[in-house]
């Protein structure tokens, strides 16, 4: 007689959120599933020009590394999240596994859009400053417009606006970057 093997469903959100296809677009925010879908023309162009101006700056001063979405950030078992942008200096990249990182990078960037920004304003910052995310930056794809948060004593303070637009001026990397 043959033995039937019955394969358990999920019990909870987060062994739903670990049964899906790798490249799922979904994150866990406070235990909740979040799916969105593609990113546009427009948050993917930015990403790529921030993304680019972040690694010619690495290659020069190797201070770390950059890994763009979609890749698990996991800060707790209720908030994995997946940031368009991550910068983790040299000493905190043992945190990198195969399922994503574990803790909280050094700096966060995170493009907006219209299905998503009311989490990036929202919960996930609050998750990002409880879990000590150094630097937290929020990028407006349309206008340019960015803003800068920055963990003082456990805290972010009001957001920093950049002068020009289309700018990123990093304290953790102690650079401007430039996009246009």
């Amino acid at each position: 007689m043959e033995s039937v093997s019955v394969q358990q469903p999920p019990r909870t959100i987060r062994e739903v959120f670990e049964s899906l296809p790798e490249g799922t677009l979904a994150q866990l925010i406070e235990n909740q599933l979040v799916m969105s879908p593609a990113p546009t023309y427009n948050h993917q162009s930015i990403l790529n020009k921030i993304n680019f101006s972040m690694l010619l700056f690495l290659q020069k001063n190797p201070v770390g590394q950059i890994l763009i979405a979609p890749f698990d950030v996991h800060l707790d078992d209720e908030n994995i999240f997946q940031p368009d942008l991550i910068f983790i200096r040299n000493e905190n990249l043992p945190n990198i596994h195969q399922n994503g990182y574990h803790g909280a990078p050094d700096l966060v960037l995170e493009v907006l859009s219209p299905g998503t920004a009311r989490y990036d304003r929202g919960k996930k910052k609050f998750a990002y400053e409880r879990h000590g995310v150094s630097e937290y930056w929020l990028v407006d794809p349309d206008t340019k417009e960015t803003e800068g948060f920055f963990l003082k004593k456990g805290k972010y303070g009001e957001p920093v606006r950049s002068v020009r637009r289309g700018r990123i001026e990093s304290e953790v990397l102690n650079h401007s970057f430039e996009f246009k």
